[in-house]
């Protein structure tokens, strides 16, 4: 300042110092800033006193050490940059530390010396362009694309820079002109498109990168039913031992309710796979098959299931590693897959009666009714002396109001079952049920002449107590009794009737004194 003078004179060992100057201009200073905190009425302030101390307090003051810490970095980054200039790392660091001290402009200037002195390392051009506001990163990593053109990483983060889609496109054009084999630049620049437009780029795009079944899949998926069917034969003859084209493919005919080629592509598959000495373990199969179960393709998931599902099976180990799959994938929600596992070990197990059961127990729980009635027929028919499956059967036919469909399973099992208890009960118990106590009566009669035991005759002398029949329910009684003398129920049953439902007279009591 002009007026801010000092004269340091010495005469005789006196000094003067003029300050007036100085002063004069350090007021002037302070009454601009107190003016700019004043509004138009004098001596009334705007500034917040909270909001003033709020601020003051978010001001890092850096300690001693905390200074000294960074002097020593700066000390050793500029010795690596020093012994090492072409290295990019080193700028980097020096450059962060500057930023992390509050030096942007320093690590700004630092950042842009890193790039001349390194103008091939995409991270200095990154970092650069990361420490400058918008429009001057823009510049930078124009700067940067024509030292490396081949940066995927320039590009990209050149594209993410723009605020409007044409401009992105064009940033991403033009790194896949420099490009071309570049898959994750493909990915940016076909996202930004709508269908048509992008069916467009992912052509050109298989033709660039053709490993990249990522495009080839994108590609069937935007095509018709007929193009997309020959882009998959184009993707199999350039990726021969990838087996995730020949799953796309059997999900693209399923779609189409083709379920009959399905399979075929399937077998195929493992077939060419197997050829070109592609590695693809049991468990892999099984989960592309929950994979494509999930994805809303079952049919698909059960040829996958079939024709691998043995691969590297012991024969003495088939039955319960499949059993194991199947609980597995029905545990996991895969209940298509579940069913196909359990589907081929019954057709290589058909007699076991515990590979049965599992299946019945997945269609009880996952299944539908028509579902759960299918397996239980062939369950069935495969089983036909064990009760469990007849009995189960006719209960859910007639849970289902099918009462005569569930008579006419009862029947069959009649047939194959002709001295089982648990068959004649279990139709005695529907007609009973029903109301109709006469059928109910006729089938304990022929029950008590083809398979009698304690039970029948208990069912029998239950029947005709409850439909107030007493004399026959303790002539039933009685002669079962003869006949099995140690089934305490028929004589509690005795007593209960001469006691409670009778008469209470003494001859009455007196029996069911004898019964007791």
């Amino acid at each position: 300042d002009g007026t801010a003078t000092t004269t340091v004179a010495a005469a005789g060992g006196h000094q003067s110092v003029r300050l007036s100057g100085l002063a004069e201009a350090r007021g002037t200073v302070l009454g601009m800033s107190l003016d700019k905190m004043s509004d138009s009425v004098s001596g009334q302030t705007v500034v917040d006193p909270k909001g003033y101390l709020t601020s003051l307090s978010s001001v890092k003051v850096a300690s001693e050490a905390e200074i000294g810490d960074i002097n020593k970095a700066r000390l050793l980054l500029k010795s690596v940059r020093d012994t090492n200039p072409k290295h990019g790392p080193g700028w980097i660091a020096a450059a962060r530390v500057e930023e992390a001290a509050g030096k942007t402009h320093q690590a700004r200037r630092l950042i842009q010396e890193g790039c001349e002195s390194c103008p091939d390392s995409e991270d200095v051009w990154l970092e650069a362009a990361r420490l400058h506001p918008q429009e001057v990163a823009k510049t930078i990593l124009a700067a940067a694309v024509r030292h490396i053109p081949n940066s995927v990483k320039i590009f990209l983060r050149a594209a993410d820079l723009e605020n409007n889609d044409s401009a992105k496109k064009a940033v991403l054009r033009k790194g896949l002109e420099a490009n071309p084999t570049s898959v994750t630049l493909w990915k940016a620049a076909i996202e930004l498109e709508d269908a048509d437009d992008a069916r467009i780029l992912l052509g050109v795009a298989v033709e660039k990168v053709p490993h990249s079944v990522e495009m080839w899949l994108a590609l069937a998926r935007l095509e018709t039913h007929e193009n997309a069917r020959k882009v998959l034969n184009q993707a199999r003859k350039a990726l021969p031992a990838d087996r995730s084209i020949w799953i796309a493919a059997a999900k693209l005919e399923e779609g189409q309710g083709t379920g009959d080629v399905v399979e075929k592509i399937v077998d195929k598959a493992v077939r060419s796979l197997a050829k070109h000495e592609a590695v693809v373990s049991r468990a892999q199969w099984l989960k592309d098959a929950e994979n494509a179960e999930a994805s809303g393709a079952p049919l698909t998931a059960a040829a996958i299931v079939k024709h691998t599902i043995g691969m590297g099976v012991d024969p003495e180990d088939r039955l319960r590693t499949w059993a194991d799959d199947a609980a597995g994938a029905k545990e996991r929600g895969a209940v298509s897959t579940a069913r196909a596992i359990l589907a081929h070990a019954l057709s290589a197990f058909p007699s076991k009666r515990s590979l049965w059961t599992q299946a019945v127990e997945l269609e009880r729980t996952h299944g539908t009714k028509q579902s759960l009635d299918e397996v239980l027929a062939a369950a069935s028919e495969r089983l036909p002396r064990v009760e469990i499956f007849w009995l189960v059967r006719a209960k859910e036919r007639w849970m289902a109001g099918n009462v005569e469909g569930a008579r006419e399973v009862l029947t069959e099992a009649f047939a194959a079952n002709p001295d089982s208890e648990a068959v004649w009960l279990a139709a005695a118990k529907l007609e009973w049920e029903t109301g109709e106590a006469e059928r109910a009566r006729v089938l304990l009669r022929r029950a008590r002449d083809r398979a009698p035991s304690a039970r029948v005759y208990m069912k029998s002398a239950l029947l005709e107590r409850e439909n107030r029949n007493f004399s026959d329910a303790l002539v039933l009684i009685e002669e079962g009794l003869s006949k099995y003398p140690d089934f305490a129920k028929l004589y509690m049953m005795g007593g209960q009737i001469c006691s409670e439902d009778l008469s209470q007279d003494k001859a009455h009591l007196e029996r069911a004194r004898k019964f007791y």
